[in-house]
């Protein structure tokens, strides 16, 4: 085998980890991807031998081309409405794709997603590389150019932020589909008082539509404000199948033989739902079939 091929086969070795830490990172199979490329490219470039740890280097090089991406990212949203969400990873009726379930490995939720999505770029790297992916500040300090007292800083304030929102279910995921398919059922009937119940005081309606959408919305936050909004649910209802979505329990919304309009993920702590994110923008459902 050619040293080129063997190169190759090593990579190929990374790519699920580095295909996790990158999605973790951006939010979107299509920029995950473009990331774990770039670093193949700059692989292919490089003198292999001066590479003692290909693991790490990889690392490192994935995590620096995601934390540009975030940068120019960040730049770009001064103007955008709504929520942004990440790209759903969805199983509907089964189980999910060998390559999507190693991207959902340990349910990282949507909600948990949003959260990230109001971190720094910085704060972002080193919570998602400390707390998801247990790598030591002292590493992190390398790859984000800063000392690990200032990367430990960073984790720290992300974390508080992620602990604060409440943004991962407390419960199984066969308990998680039990509330949410009683939530389908009383939006289906306009059971305004069965909604209610199920809702968390706090609850709060976040809408993904993309950019420069009408159906774009600020979140709505309190179970009465949401329940406001429940009028409008019956036909998402009745046109709902029970999903898994990044590894929690939710819905695809379609018409028969129409692609997917919308994608919910729910969160449930306590019994009740504490956030529903509508994942509406259809680039992000391009990949998704009802």
């Amino acid at each position: 085998m050619r040293d080129r091929d063997v190169l190759a086969k090593r990579f190929e070795e990374q790519r699920p980890q580095l295909r996790r830490i990158a999605y973790r990172m951006l939010g979107t199979v299509d920029e995950a991807d473009d990331a774990v490329q770039e670093a193949w490219i700059r692989l292919s470039r490089t003198d292999d031998s001066s590479v003692e740890n290909l693991g790490a280097w990889l690392t490192t090089v994935v995590s620096r081309v995601c934390l540009d991406m975030l940068r120019t990212r960040r730049s770009r949203r001064e103007d955008f409405v709504g929520s942004w969400m990440p790209e759903p990873i969805v199983a509907v009726g089964e189980e999910p794709s060998p390559e999507d379930e190693a991207l959902i490995a340990d349910g990282v939720g949507i909600a948990l997603y949003v959260v990230l999505e109001t971190l720094s770029p910085a704060e972002r790297l080193a919570f998602v590389l400390h707390d998801m992916f247990a790598m030591p500040f002292d590493q992190i300090a390398r790859i984000a150019g800063r000392t690990p007292e200032a990367v430990r800083q960073l984790a720290s304030r992300a974390r508080r932020r992620v602990q604060a929102a409440n943004a991962e279910p407390d419960v199984e995921l066969s308990e998680q589909r039990r509330v949410v398919d009683a939530f389908l059922e009383a939006a289906r009937k306009g059971d305004f008082d069965a909604l209610l119940e199920l809702l968390d005081p706090e609850v709060t309606l976040r809408v993904d539509a993309g950019p420069g959408s009408p159906l774009a919305q600020e979140p709505i936050a309190g179970a009465e404000a949401v329940l406001t909004e429940a009028r409008r649910w019956n036909a998402f209802a009745r046109h709902s199948r029970p999903a898994t979505v990044n590894g929690v329990a939710g819905a695809v919304v379609a018409r028969p033989g129409r692609p997917p309009f919308t994608v919910i993920a729910f969160t449930v702590a306590n019994g009740r739902v504490t956030a529903i994110d509508f994942v509406v923008d259809p680039a992000k459902l391009a990949r998704i079939s009802a």
